[in-house]
């Protein structure tokens, strides 16, 4: 079943934030609570994730109905593409490797940041490309 394509967006510009505030402040604890939206993401679809509840729950009610979807694939791959970054730079913090720490979550927020903004999703378009290159046509 495909997705309203606003709920990716608007993950992506939370995430978006949750990053930015990592990156000023330094909070591996922010960064392990979005590894974790991440995770559960890319487990249960975005969806499932935190951000999208909050999308489900409290910002698609107020919005008129969706016009635009997408296959729920690409941006859950989005978020394990995310889960890798974010547990790169997790553990970058972790083990005193602090330019690893804000490398990975840099990227990460790159990611994110074209996603809310520009609606473009980098995630989504390597699952594209993946798919084209393993699928072979009939």
């Amino acid at each position: 079943m495909d997705i309203d394509v606003r709920g990716p967006r608007f993950g992506a510009a939370v995430t978006a934030v949750v990053l930015a505030v990592v990156l000023v402040g330094g909070s591996v604890w922010l960064l392990a609570w979005q590894t974790l939206a991440f995770a559960l993401g890319a487990a249960g679809g975005v969806g499932r994730s935190p951000y999208g509840w909050a999308f489900r729950t409290l910002v698609r009610p107020r919005l008129g109905p969706p016009t635009d979807f997408e296959a729920p694939e690409p941006p859950r791959f989005a978020q394990a593409v995310g889960l890798v970054f974010a547990g790169v730079g997790l553990a970058g913090y972790a083990v005193g490797a602090e330019w690893l720490g804000i490398a990975a979550t840099g990227a990460a927020l790159a990611a994110a940041f074209l996603n809310a903004v520009f609606g473009y999703c980098l995630g989504c378009e390597m699952y594209l490309l993946l798919r084209r290159l393993t699928v072979r046509p009939e």
